[in-house]
């Protein structure tokens, strides 16, 4: 048996695999964002650890004949969170997430203080990344700065009370823009630009790679009576990748989650930091990975959700199941900036051209258009890129609305793929490597691909209507500026 745990932004999902890769169980506990300013994002990093144990425990009750029977963890989580612990694990302060952007200002400032950076890190300074964050505390919040002795990501926080060591693996590390990319290792030139070194970071494995054991005492509490051994695992989206069997050369996924992300697996290190494309690191040795990333994708429903007080999957129910035009109305995704293609924290949400004999409906439409949009926009900062797919798998909890898999594919002329039942989410990605860890197997043979359940094609007589929907989408991003946030 082996586990997958996943540290997400609104829960922890742990799942529980037989060497079949059949989902036994999988239980989640929530969790809770806190916005104490504009533009902040943080999370006490005990509830992470609070509600993982409150999902093994779970299936110790539920499942202890198989859970006794453990002998791998896999490990993925939100990416990019700052995390900062004194010498005795002492947690300073809420940890700073993913999708924070007090940072701007620090940003630049690194930029400017070591001009390889984007060349090394293959990323542009952004405010999601760790680094910056680090910068702000070190300005903001001296006191607590100089009391670092480890900086951890999310899941690596979760790993630390799991094992008792201190652990990163590739594909996350690469969130941090502290890696060298390419080389897949620390810079210690990019760390002093935050006035850190690699004393306050983790080791280094590869996501299939061992990094620990379970602790005595988790074992006992948990009725495990032999060996386990914690993968390396992955960020949330190289996690679903391997969940996905996204591990292959130019192989894509697009997951419609919280934010956007249009995922495609590279044979090299292929940055384009010029359109703020997401070069990272693959959880498997000798792969790597390109990213668009939308800040806001389902956000930006469950926002209208919370204003008209229906539900997003009522919401997305009545406009049917075949759209005859696209919306009058143009909406611009960017509720809390927006990073591919960019960079701009700052950005604020519209929606444009709006008329008395519009309706809910119509809103509908213009946010599900305006995601879509943005995919494409990931799309073009790709191609920058030299990369291309010709078809991508649609994950994440989004892809439940076939209406709205019909636009982006549309949007795209890209088909989509629907997935066969059963998990494929980055829970499951990480339970997969710990099958690799455990059972010492190639991960590629490991992470295949699921069956397909669906093929979404795009509507060839709304693709040229989308593309003129795509170009005024795109002509409204430069009068942002009459909108935007004032930056923290």
């Amino acid at each position: 048996m082996f586990l997958g745990i996943d540290i997400g932004t609104s829960s922890v999902k742990t799942l529980l695999m037989d060497s079949n890769q059949q989902t036994i169980a999988t239980v989640s506990e929530s969790l809770q964002v806190s916005r104490p300013q504009t533009s902040w994002s943080e999370q006490d990093a005990e509830t992470w650890w609070t509600a993982t144990c409150a999902t093994l425990d779970s299936l110790s009750k539920t499942h202890s004949k198989q859970l006794s029977q453990v002998k791998g963890i896999g490990l993925s989580g939100q990416m990019h969170g700052a995390t900062l612990l004194d010498k005795h694990n002492k947690v300073l302060r809420p940890a700073i997430l993913w999708n924070d952007g007090r940072s701007a200002k620090e940003c630049a400032e690194l930029e400017d203080s070591y001009p390889a950076l984007r060349e090394v890190a293959g990323n542009i300074a952004m405010a999601g990344f760790t680094a910056p964050k680090l910068a702000w505390v070190r300005k903001h919040e001296p006191k607590i700065f100089d009391q670092i002795a480890k900086v951890l990501l999310p899941k690596d926080y979760v790993r630390l009370r799991l094992t008792g060591e201190y652990v990163s693996e590739m594909s996350d590390a690469a969130g941090t823009l502290w890696l060298n990319v390419g080389e897949r290792k620390w810079s210690d030139e990019l760390l002093a630009i935050t006035g850190l070194s690699q004393y306050h970071m983790p080791s280094l494995v590869e996501g299939s790679e061992i990094s620990g054991q379970l602790r005595n005492e988790l074992k006992q509490r948990w009725g495990i009576n032999q060996q386990v051994v914690v993968a390396g695992g992955a960020g949330d989206n190289a996690a679903s990748a391997c969940g996905m069997g996204t591990v292959n050369p130019n192989d894509a996924f697009v997951s419609l989650g919280t934010s956007g992300v249009l995922f495609v697996a590279n044979e090299k290190f292929s940055p384009n930091t010029d359109s703020a494309v997401h070069a990272f690191c693959h959880a498997l040795p000798n792969l790597w990975h390109q990213m668009g990333v939308i800040l806001s994708a389902t956000d930006s429903l469950q926002w209208l959700s919370k204003i008209t007080g229906k539900s997003a999957p009522d919401l997305t129910q009545q406009l049917g199941s075949d759209l005859s035009n696209p919306s009058a109305v143009t909406f611009l995704p960017y509720l809390g900036g927006e990073r591919t293609p960019h960079n701009d924290p700052s950005a604020r949400g519209a929606f444009i051209g709006l008329a008395h004999e519009h309706d809910t409906n119509t809103l509908t439409q213009a946010i599900l258009e305006g995601v879509a949009y943005a995919f494409r926009d990931s799309q073009e900062a790709l191609k920058q890129a030299g990369t291309s797919f010709e078809t991508a798998f649609a994950v994440g909890g989004g892809a439940q609305s076939e209406i709205w898999l019909k636009i982006i594919a549309s949007v795209l002329n890209k088909p989509l793929k629907i997935p066969q039942g059963g998990e494929t989410g980055a829970a499951f990605g990480a339970a997969r490597l710990a099958i690799c860890v455990a059972d010492n197997l190639n991960p590629i043979d490991i992470c295949t691909a699921p069956k397909v359940e669906k093929i979404i094609e795009p509507n060839t007589q709304l693709i040229e209507q989308y593309e003129e929907g795509y170009m005024r989408y795109r002509g409204l991003y430069p009068e942002n500026s009459l909108f935007k946030s004032t930056p923290p």
